[in-house]
């Protein structure tokens, strides 16, 4: 069996414990909690205990029947996600269904915070969906901003398992929520049903600084798990990287962006596809552009 070189070198991270405490007590520097200095002492107490033994998921069950190691304690976390997302797949592969579309604002511009007012994307995104609707299409809008407006609504970044092993690379993900360190409220879990139950998905967005804005940029990040990512974290018993290179060579999937290898849980997608150009026609009609196709 091959040994594989897990290479590692990087600085440590692990804080010590007033360092964690002064980083903790930091969210609560409003008055307001200046009442519960005893209660936050707790509190505090509790929060190092779980980070000190790296209580990534604390709430977890056996795997059960279906997956490589069913005795494996897998976060419920993920189950739950896990079941959302097969729901949606049904949801998707129902010829009953009326075909639905995903618009997503990628803007991060919001009226209820800094800049104090809606963004011209958000608008766009308002012109759009009455057409769509009109052509007897479901419309469901997810709206980016809300990570910038809304409390508890976070995208933490792609941890980039897949560079390791496309088998450490989750479907859905499973690096978060990450309790002990205290990396929660991610929103990932809700919008991987969106994409999946989606027939069609319309991104609207501006350009920041010659890039796709930090909040679009992420979730497409956390979608790579989307495209191929290993269904089972039995298999890999969670992050064990040693593990989940093994795997690989005995699939034969390459080492990084190895692709499809893996088939994702329930029924493969049948992808509808639609013509565009139809909707930018009624779009152009009804809003007087100019959308014809000029070289250079």
């Amino acid at each position: 069996m091959t040994e594989f070189d897990i290479r590692k070198g990087m600085p440590p991270v692990k804080l010590a414990r007033d360092e964690f405490e002064r980083r903790y007590r930091s969210r609560f520097v409003d008055p307001v909690f200046a009442p519960l200095k005893q209660e936050l002492s707790l509190i505090v107490a509790a929060a190092w205990d779980a980070y000190s033994h790296s209580r990534k998921a604390p709430l977890t069950r056996r795997a059960g029947p279906g997956f490589s190691d069913p005795d494996y304690e897998i976060a419920v976390d993920w189950l739950a996600a896990r079941e959302a997302i097969l729901q949606a797949q049904r949801r998707h592969d129902d010829t009953g269904e009326t075909p639905r579309i995903l618009i997503i604002n990628g803007s991060a511009r919001s009226e209820h915070t800094c800049p104090g007012e809606m963004s011209k994307t958000w608008r766009l995104v308002k012109l759009a969906e009455p057409l769509l609707v009109e052509m007897g299409i479901a419309v469901e809008i997810l709206d980016l901003s809300r990570l910038t407006s809304e409390f508890g609504k976070q995208i933490h970044p792609c941890k980039s398992c897949v560079s390791t092993s496309m088998a450490l690379c989750h479907w859905p993900c499973s690096c978060y929520p990450n309790y002990s360190l205290g990396q929660t409220d991610d929103w990932m879990n809700e919008i991987y049903p969106l994409w999946v139950a989606a027939h069609g998905v319309m991104i609207v967005t501006p350009v920041h600084w010659y890039h796709a804005p930090t909040a679009l940029k992420a979730m497409i990040d956390r979608l790579v798990c989307a495209d191929g990512g290993n269904p089972d974290p039995s298999s890999t018993h969670g992050k064990a990287a040693a593990e989940a290179k093994a795997l690989a060579e005995r699939l034969a999937i390459p080492a990084a962006f190895g692709g499809t290898a893996f088939r994702h849980c329930g029924s493969r997608r049948q992808r509808r596809r639609r013509d565009a150009a139809p909707l930018a026609g009624r779009l152009a009609d009804r809003y007087g552009l100019d959308i014809r196709r000029r070289d250079g």
